[in-house]
């Protein structure tokens, strides 16, 4: 998902809100089992009769037993070499290739003992499962063809079959290959549960079934009365109760895997990233997809997330057992790439990137990419991600979002019809809106309480997909600075709109930068920070901003004195060791603001005072607000429109020149486009208070 941030006065908070299209989950992961015991290493048996006997053989056994795959490869890899026509050898290491992940070398060698043993059927059924997790579809069911038909293999074959049917969402087919197999079996109960549960998603092409997930669940649940506990199971119960938006089931379902997998496995390292220690990669062992904790992590993320407590969200993402990212699944990849998109903008987008090249990838990938170029401007790489990817718009886009991709991209370059597309939206999402009013009103009168609380479940989802919409539509207005036709935009929504956060906090916005309507914007300002009243740094700096200078423009000082006390209070009783900008931000748009009128004077005292000290107040953000005063007081000079004191223009040297010291490990700019690299000796605040002393020493000669 992606959310808009005000940057500045001159941006409104959550203007650039898009609709959300979430975390990535997995589904069920138990899902289309493929017997999955591959039990290549039967093979190992004739280790014995080809290698000496003792010790060196029950180190291997031992090696593979303990999971240690990467030097059991490399011993036998020497093995083979020694002995090129040993069957046992070839069998291990094909065994211990397919089970570290390596499935490319998994299938050399099974071609190898293909060749070596053409009679025996194991080693084409095994063949097949490497081409089926190497994610090659079509040869995989080639070679379950090759499968000599009647033999022992029958039923694996084909539970592999309809796995790799289900994984190209050929439901259809899946159910025919799955009926034919015991029904009486977990397995086949499990796989029952995971078409049931792609049907409800609506993901073979065919509109959602929501109602099936309860029947998927009903089964996953019937499997683990069948088999005990699994941790696999589990976790499919837990999605089930998650895509119910029943959070509550599913986080205790979540916090039985992990506690099991904790309890049982302290080897996996659960939570050694969070407490910051440097630990060694736990690999993708075969323990590890057993415990199900990978998934289980990622949905409690997704769970966080969806209940928009994102701390929370990527505190369940580095607790997960530690991976390096070469060793990240699809999924996981996906999550911390969107997690830390803010922090690490470039890595965020290569990742996403390098998902959308290696199918296959999370369905929210590509939305997401989207997305998320259109909320950091990249209107360029959107529009040919868009283009190069055509085939993928159908499957991964809803036409709604897709019309409103189109109509973002193409303000750009013709906003007037970008604004009709826009309004065309709107229209379609009022109506939507106006016929569950009247759902709600007739479950009301008919005193039917279930279908009031799912009309508004509905309702409350259809605004959410609304507002983003008519925040694009405004801000064709708003980057024009046509403010009182964004206010009337707002104006026309308040009948649906008037009780949203976003609505009201960009409300507020619209009056304030109309500079005569700052009593109004109080109104909607004053609530904000009232409901944040314990934790008021908790509020956006630009919003306690705005409300001061609104406050001094309506002559209401006191008021304003109080909040920035109150502000100053709660960041002296913060961690001394976190940086806290609200204060200085506050105060430098209070500085600002006198500039503005031409009191620069006291304006540019006031910004310089709110930057001390420098180390503690000094950031990328601070410095970009301060830097734009320095300059717009060099320019008022260069034209001689105003005199300054000596004693100011000193300060202002001073000022300049303690920054120029502190100043090299703060960027200006921090990276988020891929071709467009940053140059670290220019993009620092060192740098750019030199250039503006030097500016300054000029205007003084």
């Amino acid at each position: 998902r992606t959310r808009g941030v005000a940057a500045d006065a001159n941006e409104p908070a959550g203007t650039m809100a898009r609709p959300m299209t979430g975390m990535a989950m997995p589904p069920p992961q138990t899902g289309m089992r493929t017997a999955v015991g591959t039990s290549a290493g039967a093979g190992g048996a004739f280790l014995a009769g080809t290698i000496r006997e003792g010790r060196y053989t029950e180190q291997i056994y031992g090696m593979v037993r303990d999971g240690k795959w990467s030097v059991a490869i490399e011993v036998l890899s020497a093995k083979l070499l020694e002995f090129p026509s040993s069957r046992s050898a070839a069998s291990l290491l094909a065994y211990c290739y397919y089970h570290s992940g390596d499935y490319q070398n998994a299938l050399q060698t099974y071609e190898r003992l293909m060749r070596m043993c053409p009679e025996v059927q194991e080693y084409k059924l095994y063949y097949a499962q490497s081409l089926y997790k190497a994610g090659l579809y079509e040869p995989a069911t080639k070679a379950c063809q090759n499968i000599d038909e009647g033999s022992e293999l029958e039923g694996r074959v084909l539970m592999l079959q309809a796995a790799i049917s289900y994984d190209q969402d050929e439901l259809l087919e899946t159910k025919a290959l799955v009926e034919q197999c015991p029904p009486d079996e977990a397995a086949t109960i499990v796989n029952e549960a995971c078409i049931l549960y792609k049907e409800a998603m609506g993901v073979d092409g065919g509109a959602p079934q929501p109602e099936k997930l309860e029947q998927a669940r009903l089964h996953f649940v019937e499997a683990m009365n069948t088999t005990g506990f699994c941790a696999e199971t589990a976790y499919a119960i837990a999605l089930c109760y998650y895509n119910q938006r029943q959070y509550g089931p599913a986080l205790k379902h979540i916090a039985e895997i992990i506690e099991k997998g904790v309890r049982e496995h302290p080897e996996l390292s659960v939570g050694s990233q969070a407490e910051g220690i440097d630990v060694r990669s736990v690999g993708n062992s075969t323990v590890l997809k057993e415990t199900a904790l990978v998934e289980a992590f990622n949905l409690k993320a997704a769970i966080e997330y969806t209940m928009r407590d994102f701390e929370a969200a990527v505190e369940a993402l580095s607790d997960m057992p530690p991976r390096a990212d070469e060793e990240l699944d699809p999924v996981s990849l996906h999550n911390t790439a969107l997690m830390r998109m803010e922090l690490e903008p470039e890595a965020g987008f290569r990742k996403l990137n390098f998902l959308l090249s290696n199918p296959p990838f999370p369905p929210e990938t590509f939305a997401n990419l989207l997305l998320l170029y259109v909320k950091h401007h990249y209107y360029d790489l959107a529009a040919d991600v868009l283009a190069e990817n055509a085939h993928l718009t159908y499957k991964f886009l809803s036409p709604e979002l897709y019309e409103f991709l189109d109509a973002t991209l193409g303000v750009q370059t013709a906003p007037e019809e970008a604004y009709r597309k826009f309004d065309d939206l709107s229209k379609r999402h009022i109506d939507t809106l106006r016929a569950l009013t009247k759902s709600i009103q007739d479950a009301r009168l008919q005193k039917d309480n279930e279908a009031i609380k799912a009309s508004l479940k509905s309702y409350d989802e259809a605004l959410e997909r609304y507002v983003p919409v008519l925040m694009a539509q405004a801000k064709i207005y708003w980057d024009r600075e046509h403010y009182p036709m964004v206010e009337k935009l707002f104006r026309q929504s308040a009948e649906f709109c008037s009780e949203h956060e976003l609505w009201k906090l960009n409300v507020a916005h619209v009056f304030f930068l109309q500079e005569t309507k700052f009593r109004e914007a109080i109104r909607y300002y004053e609530p904000v920070v009232k409901r944040a009243a314990d934790a008021i740094t908790s509020v956006p700096a630009i919003v306690l901003a705005n409300l001061c200078v609104s406050y001094i423009m309506t002559s209401q000082n006191e008021d304003a004195e109080e909040l920035m006390r109150r502000v100053e209070r709660e960041e002296e009783e913060a961690d001394p060791e976190k940086q806290c900008f609200h204060l200085c931000i506050i105060n430098l748009v209070i500085g600002t603001l006198y500039c503005a009128k031409g009191n620069f004077e006291f304006g540019i005292g006031r910004v310089m005072k709110s930057l001390e000290p420098y180390p503690k107040k000094l950031g990328t953000d601070t410095w970009f607000y301060a830097k734009r005063v320095f300059l717009a007081l060099a320019e008022t000079l260069a034209k001689h429109m105003i005199m300054l004191k000596d004693s100011t223009l000193h300060d202002i040297l001073e000022f300049l020149g303690a920054i120029e010291a502190c100043g090299k490990s703060v960027p200006t700019k921090v990276q988020d486009h891929p071709d467009r690299p940053v140059d670290v000796a220019t993009a620092n605040v060192s740098f750019e208070a030199r250039q503006i002393k030097q500016l300054y020493v000029k205007l003084r000669q």
